[in-house]
């Protein structure tokens, strides 16, 4: 039993080195010495008889036989981890934490899923990362860093990962109702885009969905004001002098600025889905089976629809 400890703190001693990308502060992380972390290394490249790190003056690098273990080392680590919750499920209930991240667009619906998760089991700590992209969260899933994440799962490699339908990202325009006098609670996208418009950044998934559909009627997207959040862009329509296209689910989230109106975009909906994505390597982690079960128990789709109002003062 001594051995098995001893080697599991030597892979997490090796996988905070291959994290920090230096000694000093993967020692910190670990809440030890220095030398007491680099010595533990070093005795597992005596067990394992492979280099793991270039060693100079300093931390250099992984060699190339320690970025291939350090994935071996994250994947026991976690399914060390597992192993200890399932264990511990069966005997007092759910416990440990749960590493989520999120994209920036779903960083208010997530409570959506993450209230009912933590209300279920009371003992679980959760640690959400919000303003991550999709294709990293992927990816920090796919090295055990992370255990699941809300996304957009449309034109990413989802090979290995388990994508559970969360809700549809629908955007609509929002803007000062004295900027969109004589409109319903419609508008077409050639009178939108005259509009003094804030949008989000080049490169943001939100901003891609507009260019798309744009581009598809022959129409081009000139944003006076660019940013990378959505805050911002609400912001600035409060001034009364901006319009922008946001996610629905924002709005049922933050409150609008007083004389604000919220319109539809005419021809079909800009939408994207949003998804929870987890690892599919068995056994599955029971803290990921069980905010699974919570996010097709929960109806998300369902309470956004009911709570999200075509217009508002």
């Amino acid at each position: 039993m001594v051995e098995w400890r001893m080697l599991f703190r030597q892979l997490e001693y090796f996988v905070a080195l291959a994290r920090e990308r230096h000694f000093a502060r993967a020692a910190k992380a670990c809440y030890v010495s220095q030398p007491a972390l680099s010595e533990a290394v070093r005795k597992l490249e005596q067990e394992l008889h492979v280099p793991l790190v270039r060693r100079g003056r300093r931390f250099e690098g992984l060699t190339p036989e320690g970025e291939r273990l350090v994935l071996w080392a994250r994947r026991i680590l976690a399914e060390h981890d597992a192993l200890k919750h399932e264990v511990t499920a069966l005997q007092t209930g759910l416990t440990g934490r749960l590493r989520l991240g999120v994209i920036p667009a779903a960083s208010t619906t997530v409570a959506l899923l993450t209230d009912p998760f933590c209300a279920e089991h009371p003992l679980v700590r959760v640690q959400l990362e919000t303003g991550l992209r999709s294709v990293d969260i992927i990816e920090r899933i796919r090295r055990f860093e992370l255990d699941a994440g809300i996304i957009y799962p449309d034109e990413h490699d989802v090979t290995d990962i388990a994508v559970t339908p969360l809700y549809e990202d629908q955007h609509v325009l929002v803007a000062n109702g004295e900027l969109v006098t004589g409109h319903s609670d419609r508008i077409g996208w050639s009178e939108a885009l005259e509009l003094p418009m804030c949008l989000l950044a080049e490169g943001m998934r939100g901003r891609q969905l507009l260019e798309d559909a744009t581009a598809a009627q022959d129409l081009a997207v000139t944003p006076r004001l660019e940013t990378d959040s959505f805050v911002t862009l609400l912001a600035h329509v409060g001034t009364g002098r901006w319009a922008s296209i946001v996610p629905r689910a924002w709005i049922r989230a933050l409150r609008l600025p007083s004389g604000s109106r919220i319109l539809r975009l005419d021809g079909p909906p800009l939408a994207a889905p949003i998804a929870l994505v987890t690892s599919a390597v068995e056994p599955e982690s029971v803290l990921v089976r069980a905010l699974r079960r919570t996010a097709q128990d929960s109806g998300i789709a369902e309470l956004l629809d009911s709570r999200a109002r075509p217009d508002a003062d």
